[in-house]
């Protein structure tokens, strides 16, 4: 994993805004109108596209825009998570919404999961949240979610590969040496039904072998590995009434030791791992704050850390790190700008931000990221824009720092 050892280098969380013609392509497959190759076409074209646009735009270490996950809309906050679905086997589609899952409660002692609408946010910020003008959307909802019915395997070789292919041929043709691309973490993996599994800890660690797969062929190909799991923060928010913050930590352990688990073996120096609290434009009222959690995450087996920093919900957490030790090899990639507005970030802005956390844990040690992904969650013209002033701020820190 390349560090900053001349400048700051800069990188994003992963997802980038799709062309139309491949969210038209996803639509049309999704709906039996299309076939694979027709998909594959326009799947190669777009990663080609994208890697140019992020390599012009003054990206050094590019994704490949999530752009093998499935998104049939414009705004699409979940495409992260759902492609899952089609890269396992033992599930069941089933006639529940994200929403309609059961209600659940917590106790001291006794953490539990409820429904996605059963979240504190939400609950405290009902009206917002159902006004149609409140800007607070996810895109279409889905009406059917999978449950696992039988024992969890990978079935997403083909898929996989193909991705792979994509990015490496895109990655050559503008002549960068190093990419990543994402997977999902078992504790998101695993926020779906469970017929079949005895315990909410049985199914995160089934989700961890079956994933693995995906990873070690991602870290095989040469390439980056990003977990996606943030379900490790997020969580927090779905379970009512709040917890403690010991309690919650109890509760996470298990999903940090099943990533472990799933990452067992492999290098440490091609991982790196992405925290958020959720990418949804809410108010972010009820988060865990990241002092709570900032040493589970460095549990982690993960040569880097993605976290969010940009955002006024979190931007004053850069603090932590004063008083919270990096472990010696390892990296952090701090949100510097974010998905949760329409405002482009100004470039000093963004300078100041690294400049932050370059002071605390050494500049060699700093890569100038996104807070979370910028596809379907913001206007691609202001995503652009918004990975353009963070390699802009990039040049002014390192002028700084350097």
């Amino acid at each position: 994993m390349r560090k900053s050892s001349d400048r700051i280098l800069t990188s994003h969380a992963g997802s980038l805004p799709r062309p139309d013609e491949l969210i038209e392509a996803n639509r049309l497959r999704e709906s039996g109108k299309a076939d694979e190759q027709t998909f594959q076409k326009a799947l190669t074209q777009g990663v080609a596209d994208v890697v140019r646009r992020q390599v012009a735009a003054g990206i050094d270490v590019p994704g490949d825009g999530e752009y093998g996950k499935s998104m049939g809309s414009k705004v699409n906050y979940r495409a992260w998570w759902s492609y899952s679905f089609q890269r396992l086997g033992g599930l069941k589609v089933a006639g529940l919404g994200l929403y309609d899952f059961p209600v659940r409660r917590s106790s001291p002692g006794n953490v539990v999961l409820s429904s996605f609408g059963d979240r504190r946010d939400r609950l405290r910020f009902a009206t917002a949240y159902s006004d149609p003008e409140s800007g607070i959307t996810t895109g279409p909802r889905a009406t059917d979610w999978p449950v696992c019915v039988g024992p969890l395997t990978y079935t997403g070789q083909a898929a996989i590969a193909a991705d792979i292919a994509h990015f490496k041929a895109a990655l050559a043709a503008n002549g960068v040496s190093e990419g990543f691309m994402t997977s999902i973490g078992p504790a998101s993996c695993s926020r779906i039904g469970n017929d079949y599994y005895k315990s909410d800890d049985e199914f995160v660690f089934a989700c961890a072998d079956a994933m693995r797969e995906e990873y070690k062929a991602i870290i095989d190909a040469g390439l980056i590995l990003q977990i996606d799991d943030p379900a490790i923060a997020e969580n927090f928010d779905q379970i009512n009434p709040e917890p403690t913050a010991e309690d919650y930590r109890k509760f996470t352990t298990p999903k940090i030791e099943a990533l472990n688990h799933a990452l067992r073996g492999l290098p440490k120096d091609r991982i790196r791992f992405h925290l958020c609290w959720g990418s949804w434009h809410g108010p972010h009222t009820t988060d865990i704050p990241m002092r709570d959690i900032v040493g589970l995450m460095l549990k982690i087996e993960a040569g880097a850390y993605s976290f969010e920093a940009g955002n006024v919900r979190h931007e004053h957490e850069w603090s932590v790190w004063k008083d919270t030790k990096l472990p010696d090899d390892r990296l952090i990639l701090p949100g510097v700008v974010s998905h949760a507005t329409n405002v482009v970030e100004h470039p000093e802005l963004v300078a100041e931000r690294i400049g932050r956390f370059a002071k605390l844990v050494g500049r060699d040690r700093v890569i100038a990221s996104t807070d979370c992904g910028l596809g379907g969650r913001v206007h691609r013209d202001i995503a652009w824009a918004k990975l353009e002033t963070l390699a802009q701020g990039a040049a002014i820190a390192s002028k700084q720092l350097w």
